[in-house]
């Protein structure tokens, strides 16, 4: 690290020096600038300012993909719980929760919900588990309004 900066600061100063013979006060003022700006961004970097990042970067390796979206989360919840929502709740509103699911122990507690379902089972509770268990169907063919609140508030709560 000693050696790097020895070398930029003696690039910096070798720049700076015929910048101020040749073009003035003025030219080197401008170089003086720029090259403080470049050593704080490079200062920055070094010191871990892309550490802010590492938070969202885990929890997606945990999910293999994107975080899901909210996008069209009430025509989802009112397709599965009309009459003939039974059909919704196996491909639209079970892999929509399960995903949620999946994207909050990811990111609250660093649980790969399809890589360790015990443990996911653990944090969820065991009488919600059956209704976004990856490895099996759901206990029932429609979705009762009252476990969907349920599952909603355990997932607001996780």
């Amino acid at each position: 690290m000693r050696h790097s900066l020895a070398v930029l600061g003696t690039a910096a100063v070798a720049s700076e020096v015929p910048l101020a013979l040749a073009d003035g006060a003025a030219a080197a003022a401008t170089g003086l600038a720029l090259i403080t700006a470049v050593a704080l961004v490079l200062g920055r970097y070094a010191a871990g300012g892309a550490a802010q990042d590492s938070g969202y970067r885990k929890p997606l390796r945990l999910l293999d993909s994107r975080t899901p979206a909210l996008g069209e989360w009430r025509r989802i919840v009112a397709g599965t719980c009309a009459d003939d929502g039974e059909a919704d709740l196996d491909t639209v509103m079970r892999p929509q929760l399960q995903r949620l699911f999946a994207t909050r122990l990811a990111e609250r507690h660093g649980v790969a919900m399809y890589r360790n379902p015990q443990q996911a089972r653990a944090l969820v509770g065991a009488e919600l588990w059956p209704w976004i268990d990856p490895e099996a169907t759901a206990p029932q063919p429609t979705l009762p309004e009252p476990v969907l609140r349920c599952l909603l508030d355990r997932l607001e709560a996780l």
